[in-house]
């Protein structure tokens, strides 16, 4: 007899063992697309953006809504669809709607505008209010206006005045990295200059010229033109998926310069790319508004309490800002009807004490 051995048998195609479920970090959650792949969500940015969306609704639901002739909220933003009576449509598309319109484009282009440069220079007091953008695109926006030595439109003159202080900046004070508060000094002193250019700008323009440029200096969104809002709401199209994608790259930067090399960052690539999205979203809604002061600094601010400090919070602070400038322009509206307060004297005096809480509680880094 022939003795046969047992050998193992080899292993059949039987059913799959079940995939073990993958450890994600706190606050996340692993959304599974299909087949393989997969999206790691931050759950807290996700809620606190979608919460401020909920709010830049309702305020702007009572902006359409209040006024000498006072509607009800939901009425207003069916009006705003044009779903109501002729006079509801009317009042809330011609006369309220534009309004609110550049509010939401200008507040979103400064939060944005803010994030970005205090990603990048590390400070939160590094905005385009204070480095100088806000003023140079005054100043060029208001010679546009009086026809000093230009005749470009306010869009492209603003363009022009924020991208020149920026560049003075960026060059004076070495980078805005590590340099971050030799880069905010420099930028306040060139905004002064920038400031001084423009009052006298004003002093010795014609009365007419004068009084048309005012607005740029004070920051109002009364009787915006359709035009340069249409070109802000443009370069928000483009600027806010850049800086999107430039925001994922920023958070490298809190190591050193060596570091995020090494990681695959281009660093004076993304600074550069950095520092022209802030351009342009600051050049474009000076260039509607005015200088805005404060918002820049305050809805970056909010956007961190509230998406925490493991992302850079574009978009959060692209809502927070829409929601701190429809705001402003509603208090400056109703606080002493029929008297009108311009929204940038609004957000100075609500902004200033915040300011000045910054100042007293912002500890410089050492950089040695």
């Amino acid at each position: 007899m022939t003795a046969t051995l047992n050998a193992p048998k080899a292993p059949g195609p039987g059913p799959r063992p079940a995939a073990t479920r993958r450890p994600t970090p706190p606050g996340t959650r692993l959304l599974v697309l299909g087949g393989d792949r997969s999206v790691l969500v931050p759950v807290r940015p996700l809620l606190g953006f979608a919460a401020l969306l909920a709010a830049v609704v309702a305020v702007t639901a009572v902006c359409l809504a209040v006024g000498e002739t006072d509607l009800d909220p939901v009425t207003a933003l069916r009006a705003a669809f044009g779903d109501g009576t002729a006079r509801d449509v009317l009042l809330v598309e011609k006369l309220r709607l534009p309004r609110a319109e550049a509010a939401l484009a200008v507040g979103a282009a400064l939060g944005v505008a803010g994030c970005l440069m205090q990603t990048l220079a590390q400070n939160r007091l590094a905005t385009p209010d204070t480095v100088g953008f806000n003023e140079g695109a005054t100043a060029f926006a208001v010679a546009s206006v009086t026809g000093v030595a230009t005749q470009l439109l306010p869009s492209a003159a603003a363009l022009a005045g924020a991208a020149t202080a920026a560049s003075l900046a960026f060059a004076l004070g070495g980078g805005a990295g590590r340099n971050g508060y030799r880069f905010l000094v420099v930028g306040l002193g060139i905004g002064a200059v920038f400031g001084a250019v423009t009052n006298l700008m004003l002093s010795r323009a014609a009365i007419d010229a004068a009084n048309a440029a005012f607005g740029w200096t004070v920051g109002t969104l009364n009787s915006r033109d359709a035009d340069t809002v249409g070109h802000l709401e443009l370069g928000l199209l483009v600027c806010l998926p850049a800086a999107v994608l430039l925001g994922r790259r920023l958070s490298l930067l809190r190591f050193s310069d060596a570091v995020a090399t090494g990681l695959g960052v281009r660093v004076r690539g993304l600074r550069i790319g950095v520092l022209a999205v802030a351009v342009v979203c600051a050049g474009l809604a000076v260039a509607v508004a005015g200088p805005l002061g404060m918002i820049a600094l305050a809805a970056p601010e909010a956007a961190r309490r509230i998406a925490g400090p493991r992302c850079v919070p574009v978009l959060t602070s692209a809502a927070a800002g829409a929601a701190f400038t429809l705001l402003a322009d509603l208090i400056g509206r109703t606080a002493l009807s029929p008297i009108e307060v311009p929204a940038g004297l609004v957000t100075a005096v609500v902004g200033g004490p915040y300011l000045l809480w910054l100042l007293l509680t912002t500890r410089p880094r050492r950089t040695a």
